[in-house]
């Protein structure tokens, strides 16, 4: 077997690991990325980039870069329900960015990719798949991986898992994880666009949901349907699906006959969970690999950001003063912890509310309370779009420092 050596293995080129990996290139850190696909591209990948990322790559200088790529702006979310349009959240007073870009997540990973690269300390190994953990005593010392070119050993000061969701750094190491899941599953499908369609992002009617993003030449959507439903929606067959999504928004009627087969609809099983602790000798885990998040304000890849920025933050002087401890992985948790449950709580009430399981019948149900003060309270849509577009504790980036010796 092979064995390379590097100062900090990331583990998952996703948003987490390729900000990881660049920030802490930046800092002069030897770091190697293992990525278990030959690229980046994926379908029906979360490509919300909020104003709190946007203010991340400001300070590093690589924002107007950023927004050179194609991409679509959102300076506001808006809703339709029974009771009329509504404003849920305004982006347009935060700064330095008052919008969240839709881009291609495989756009933005390779667009970090780039800037990562220019360091000379930066490696990005593809089709790396992650298998094993090295343990040494009581300490993870490095992965093992099966590669393109055979297995291979990378031992590491430390590893960073940012492997998502269905983490298997975080399963091999033994990590609790605490799992609470909302009520809803999400089928992911695209329409064509035409000039003119006006779409609110957001459309609810008692208990028929859909998330409408603009993606320029098409139409990104997202049914929500009930924890475990796909099934009975496949049996009352596509026609029934196509009207279903016709009723809530009338201008897909002309085209939702090129949706011929259930292959151009994806399934997401939401999952909402967090380990209840990140971190065990020699390793942290962040982004999803430590906190799966629920698509409701398409909030899971800036937080994957922010909790990159921290890592880094705390990893790269630590990394020059000798090395993490223990005490350092404890601080990057302790330091997003908080942020992270509290947006899970609000992740899993909001979607409780908008997806009601059992009452009146769907005409006789008012708007969900949330929705009821916002109507009421119109200035609240602006604490709404501070709460999803910048979090609740935003990170700063760090000025670059000298090289780690």
């Amino acid at each position: 077997m092979r064995v390379q050596t590097t100062t900090c293995c990331v583990v998952g080129g996703g948003p987490a690991g390729m900000m990881a990996g660049l920030l802490l290139a930046r800092a002069g850190v030897d770091v190697t990325v293992l990525e278990k696909h030959e690229d980046f591209f994926r379908d029906f990948r979360g490509d919300t980039i909020h104003p709190a990322t946007l203010r991340v790559l400001a300070e590093l200088g690589i924002a107007e870069e950023f927004l050179a790529l194609p991409h679509t702006r959102m300076p506001r979310v808006t809703m339709e329900t029974a009771s009329g349009p509504l404003t849920i959240a305004e982006f347009t007073r935060l700064r330095p960015y008052g919008f969240i870009a839709f881009v291609p997540q495989w756009d933005f990973l390779d667009f970090l990719h780039g800037q990562a690269k220019r360091h000379p300390t930066f490696r990005l190994l593809r089709e790396a798949e992650v298998t094993d953990l090295v343990v040494d005593g009581e300490r993870i010392a490095g992965v093992r991986a099966q590669t393109a070119d055979g297995p291979l050993e990378v031992r590491a000061d430390l590893v960073l898992a940012a492997d998502g969701r269905d983490s298997v750094v975080r399963e091999r190491a033994g990590l609790e994880v605490i799992a609470k899941s909302p009520p809803i599953d999400v089928l992911w499908f695209r329409l064509p666009r035409a000039p003119g369609d006006e779409v609110p992002f957001f459309r609810t009617e008692g208990d028929s949901v859909l998330v409408c993003i603009d993606r320029g030449a098409y139409w990104q959507l997202a049914h929500v349907i009930p924890h475990q439903g796909f099934a009975r929606v496949q049996e009352r067959g596509l026609p029934a699906f196509r009207a279903a999504v016709a009723a809530l928004v009338p201008t897909f009627a002309d085209r939702l006959g090129e949706l011929t087969d259930w292959d151009q609809v994806k399934l997401l099983s939401v999952r909402v969970d967090r380990l209840r602790r990140w971190y065990r000798p020699g390793l942290l885990c962040i982004g999803d690999a430590a906190h799966a998040m629920s698509p409701a304000g398409g909030v899971g890849i800036n937080l994957a950001v922010q909790d990159a920025v921290a890592a880094a933050d705390v990893l790269g002087p630590a990394f020059r003063a000798g090395g993490p401890t223990t005490g350092h992985l404890r601080r990057v948790q302790r330091h997003r912890d908080l942020a992270t449950r509290l947006t899970q709580a609000f992740q899993i009430r909001v979607v409780g509310n908008l997806y009601p399981r059992s009452g009146p019948a769907a005409e006789d149900r008012p708007d969900p309370l949330p929705i009821r003060v916002i109507r009421r309270l119109p200035a609240l849509r602006h604490l709404t779009g501070r709460f999803i577009g910048m979090g609740l504790r935003p990170e700063h980036v760090r000025p670059a420092a000298e090289p780690v010796r």
